[in-house]
């Protein structure tokens, strides 16, 4: 791992959860437990994958850094400093440096403004000492760099096709000259060949601004074309943490088998594909001891009752009995 850099982002003991208050029908909701103390650092330079089945946290998490959401506990830092605390006019130094993309670029963008009036708004509120001359020169020049036609910029959204949103939204992302990017699954909603180019055009900003990535989705093929580092999440939980090229060649979590074994292969014809059984649990009543446990072929009683520990494997970080016990 990158244990040389210095982290850019550290998330500690981070849980988070919806409901549990009296509401109008009833005298109290259920309490979602959307993240389950969850601790990953991302380092300067990163491009940090957050893969896992829909409905385990990730978005959440996504939104929880940024700030979207407040914590219901844990801390958020940022280059050092605590920032999940901090006022919205204390927290502004730190907006400017990190941004966020979205998974459906025709929600996230506000469809009664033109491009140049979204692209704009970024620098207007953070910048205000910029003539109205160097806004539209930086918008030009932003708009140029994930190729996008600055002629754009008095059309509105609904005139696009999804892959051209998208950039218009990574452009959006980038007018701030930020650090930290985090992208909640930014290709999902885009056909096969309109998700290659904006990857490219990602990671292409990536090299020239040198960004750091928190890159959210669920699909694992994207993230050994892209990322750096990769953590695995289940229910909430942070099962495995490995670089790239190590969760891939040795995945040791048996969620991350399961995971990578249901990648299509056309060479296999679905050779070693493993099923898991049993349903996902809901986040309103998470089972006791590990996650994983009641679809886990590897689990004993050991699993039921105790949280696993993340065991340090050199390359991967695992959160498992069976690993740890030397049964898997």
């Amino acid at each position: 791992m990158n244990t040389a850099l210095k982290p850019l982002v550290e998330i500690r003991n981070v849980e988070k959860r919806f409901g549990g208050d009296g509401g109008f029908l009833s005298s109290r909701q259920p309490e979602v437990k959307a993240l389950n103390d969850v601790s990953l650092s991302v380092d300067k330079g990163d491009a940090f994958c957050l893969v896992g089945e829909s409905g385990c946290g990730k978005s959440t998490l996504a939104r929880t850094v940024i700030g979207l959401h407040p914590p219901s506990n844990g801390e958020i830092l940022y280059d050092g400093e605590r920032i999940d605390t901090l006022s919205q006019q204390e927290k502004r130094p730190f907006t400017r440096k990190m941004q966020m993309i979205f998974q459906n670029p025709y929600a996230s963008l506000n469809p009664r403004m033109t491009v140049m009036q979204t692209l704009e708004e970024p620098l207007r509120i953070h910048r205000p000492e910029l003539s109205r001359q160097q806004v539209r020169e930086k918008v030009e020049e932003v708009m140029l760099s994930v190729g996008n036609d600055p002629a754009w910029g008095e059309r509105y959204p609904h005139e696009f096709s999804g892959g051209q949103r998208q950039r218009i939204s990574i452009a959006r992302a980038l007018m701030l000259d930020p650090e930290f990017v985090v992208a909640d699954e930014p290709i999902s909603a885009l056909d096969v060949s309109i998700q290659a180019q904006v990857l490219n055009v990602m990671m292409d900003a990536q090299e020239q601004r040198h960004l750091t990535y928190l890159f959210i989705t669920h699909d694992l093929s994207v993230v050994e074309h892209f990322g750096s580092r990769v953590a695995v999440m289940y229910l909430g939980t942070v099962c495995e943490l490995a670089d790239t090229r190590s969760l891939f060649a040795t995945p040791r979590h048996p969620y991350t088998q399961a995971l990578l074994s249901a990648i299509p292969k056309m060479s296999e014809e679905g050779a070693g594909h493993i099923k898991m059984t049993g349903e996902v649990p809901t986040a309103m009543n998470l089972p006791s001891g590990c996650v994983f446990h009641p679809r886990c072929p590897h689990a004993n009683d050991r699993c039921r009752k105790e949280v696993p520990d993340f065991l340090d494997n050199g390359e991967t970080q695992t959160a498992c009995f069976a690993v740890e016990e030397g049964r898997l």
